[in-house]
């Protein structure tokens, strides 16, 4: 019953100084082995009963997908054509770094059927870009998105805010510059630390200061504004886009449909299972080897799990949920997802709205999300 597909791909230019996924790997792969292992990860997944509907949208993924191969990507489009079939508009969307090296890609890519391209950005500043770890400078990430918008007829970009010592009048002005850029789609993070990573390192030693949460949401309302003003609502707490021009493919996993993950790494979740590949790629390799596909583990999930997931994940967008929609589908009631009192408690405050059998969380609202998800969300649904 999946409509989409996530392509995940191991391989990068350089290790990212604020990931944590440790096999990404310089040296050159054996494509003729990937190619194989892929595929048949793919059929794997197509017998899984996984190939009812025809596709919606696929992703590449991972260390730096803009670098395959586009013979290595059309055959797996062909592939995944052949085993689902594509839905008329399918969106082919794949990441890619604003490096030189991967812009003079862009044209081949196209060709091979990719149809829009999310761009890593990160900033439009050059220090910033050193300080993230990035490999390439803002000129070139400039050029990268013209190019793209020769080559695509979709562009999104990435960007990070709420950096160390960020005022609201640079992200404003950083922010205007990359709006005047023309994509319809920008996908705009505020800086995390994750654990066992350089940054969370830096932090310990004192080397920066996290940005505060108060000041953050300072940020986070400047955003807002601008991309409101510009035609770029969010519809998503981190995503905006011109109407039409959301991610297919995210919206896939934030309304809580099915989805296909193949290649190391790589999640998927299909009727009612919960799929994970092996991370490293060797041992990902060896798995295809011995078995015939990258599974590391299948799980099948509790129809209360689903409906928390889903209830969790749908609460990021600007449409809400259909709580008794959501209810009727995993058989549970409204009363064992959510806190009725806190949910009135929250509306009343104005951080969560109630329209009819939807509910979601306001613009005011979600700067706190987080904190909101575990008010609100029972975390274990109860028994009525």
């Amino acid at each position: 019953m999946a409509r989409a597909l996530y392509i995940h791909w191991p391989f990068c230019l350089a290790k990212c100084p604020y990931c944590d996924f440790n096999s990404h790997i310089r040296a050159s792969a054996d494509m003729a082995a990937w190619e194989a292992a892929l595929l048949a990860d793919m059929r794997h997944e197509a017998t899984s009963g996984a190939a009812e509907e025809k596709l919606a949208s696929i992703f590449f993924g991972g260390g730096t997908p803009s670098l395959m191969p586009p013979a290595l990507v059309e055959r797996l489009l062909a592939e995944a054509e052949q085993l689902w079939g594509f839905e008329p508009g399918i969106e082919i969307t794949l990441e890619a770094n604003p490096s030189s090296v991967e812009a003079a890609n862009f044209a081949v890519l196209a060709g091979a059927g990719v149809n829009r391209v999310s761009l890593g950005v990160q900033s439009l500043r050059d220090e910033v870009l050193r300080f993230l770890g990035r490999l390439h400078g803002a000129d070139e990430a400039l050029k990268a998105v013209e190019t793209a918008h020769k080559w695509f007829n979709r562009v999104s970009i990435d960007l990070i805010y709420a950096r160390p010592g960020q005022t609201e009048s640079e992200w404003a002005a950083e922010l205007g510059e990359a709006l005047a850029l023309g994509t319809g789609h920008m996908s705009l993070y505020q800086l995390t630390i994750e654990p066992a990573t350089r940054f969370a390192t830096d932090v310990r030693r004192g080397v920066f200061e996290p940005l505060d949460d108060d000041h953050a949401a300072d940020l986070f309302a400047v955003t807002r504004t601008m991309t409101d003003g510009a035609g770029l609502p969010a519809y998503e707490i981190s995503n905006h886009a011109r109407p039409g021009e959301e991610s297919r493919h995210n919206l896939t996993y934030w309304r809580y449909q099915d989805y296909v993950g193949i290649g190391p790494g790589a999640h998927g979740r299909r009727a009612g299972i919960a799929t994970v590949r092996h991370k490293k790629p060797e041992n990902f390799l060896a798995a295809i080897e011995a078995q015939g596909h990258g599974i590391a583990e299948a799980r099948e999930l509790d129809p209360r799990e689903k409906a928390s997931e889903a209830l969790l994940m749908g609460l990021r967008l600007a449409e809400g949920v259909d709580l008794a929609a959501l209810a009727r589908r995993f058989d549970v009631t409204p009363a064992q997802l959510l806190d009725d009192a806190k949910l009135a408690l929250y509306r009343d405050l104005g951080l969560a709205w109630e329209a009819e059998e939807r509910i979601g969380v306001t613009p005011q609202g979600m700067p706190l999300l987080d904190a909101l998800l575990g008010e609100l969300v029972r975390e274990e649904l109860v028994t009525p």
